[in-house]
């Protein structure tokens, strides 16, 4: 299992989550992580212009998209994009994708969430035809009609994950693409869901074994500050708890909110944890740094702490 850290999304001024931006990325190349994965908030910087931001501050790390909304730009927009940026990074970029929830995509966006998994297979028979070009990308499905020309392609194999929660998303997944990005899955949920289905759709499909990369909270503490770890995982991601697929995902599991996803403890408790989703057929893991403290500086200092932990523990992984 590969081990990698997720970074951006922050608050505050423009100026300043740049910078910092910059700063975690250097951090993570030169940390040796395997992986850095952004994701895409709904009132936050474009995604992919970041990630490319953080192609030109970075050597060797690969950068991940987790997950590019697909319902926001039609699919020769977002290949052309996602092949620039790859062409950027050298050949770095892992383009995630899904088709979002639905208070983003009809309540925020205006658009219509009528059957997501349809849409979504249809939008990668073109994603992936225009990934693969140079050359005429000529499709015609349900949803689109496209007869667009290319003169682009990845000159290395460019790997595209698919949020996928439920089994018809898994079937997509496992046959259209490269594998899944997931949030809020568990080790038993991976284990007894996620990982079985994948798997038997890409050996169906004549594909690879697929990548499965999940993203958990980690913090390094004391054990007998899990508890507050917890806490205040819940208490500032539990807001993703509320999109019926994540419910759905949940109870496929044993965990039942946010804080039972964290990793927290001593080095020792997150390695196990770590292991643990390994075990259960994670190829990447996705860590979302959660310092706990009651002031800034202690919020700092937990974040450095538990940082310089996980670029131990990547080579223990």
């Amino acid at each position: 299992m590969r081990l990698g850290v997720m970074i951006g999304a922050e608050r505050g001024d423009m100026a300043r989550k740049v910078a910092k931006l910059i700063a975690d990325i250097e951090w993570a190349d030169q940390a040796g992580l395997a992986t850095a994965w952004m994701p895409q908030v709904p009132d936050d910087f474009d995604l992919l212009t970041m990630v490319a931001l953080m192609a030109c501050h970075s050597t060797r790390i690969e950068l991940g998209t987790a997950v590019v909304p697909l319902q926001a730009q039609h699919p020769i927009a977002l290949a052309r994009q996602a092949l620039s940026v790859n062409a950027i990074s050298g050949g770095r970029l892992a383009l995630g994708v899904g088709p979002s929830h639905h208070w983003i995509i009809r309540d925020m966006l205006g658009l219509p969430y009528d059957k997501p998994a349809a849409y979504t297979r249809d939008y990668l028979q073109v994603l992936n035809a225009a990934i693969t070009g140079p050359g005429p990308v000529d499709v015609e499905n349900e949803h689109f009609t496209v007869h667009n020309p290319t003169a682009l392609g990845a000159e290395t194999p460019m790997p595209v994950l698919v949020a996928a929660l439920g089994p018809v998303m898994l079937q997509i997944a496992g046959e259209h693409a490269d594998g899944t990005s997931l949030w809020m899955a568990d080790e038993k949920a991976i284990a007894e869901h996620i990982a079985p289905r994948i798997n038997k759709a890409a050996a169906a499909a004549g594909k690879p074994a697929p990548r499965i990369v999940a993203g958990i909270p980690v913090t390094l503490c004391a054990n007998s500050e899990i508890e507050t770890a917890k806490e205040r995982a819940n208490r500032i991601l539990a807001e993703a708890e509320t999109s019926p697929n994540y419910q759905r995902l949940l109870d496929r599991g044993s965990a039942r909110d946010v804080g039972d996803l964290c990793a927290a403890g001593d080095e020792e408790s997150i390695l196990k944890r770590f292991k643990q989703f390994a075990d259960a057929g994670v190829t990447d893991l996705s860590v979302r740094l959660l310092p706990i403290g009651d002031s800034r500086d202690e919020l700092i200092a937990s974040k450095y702490r538990t940082r310089e932990v996980i670029a131990e523990l990547a080579k223990a992984v």
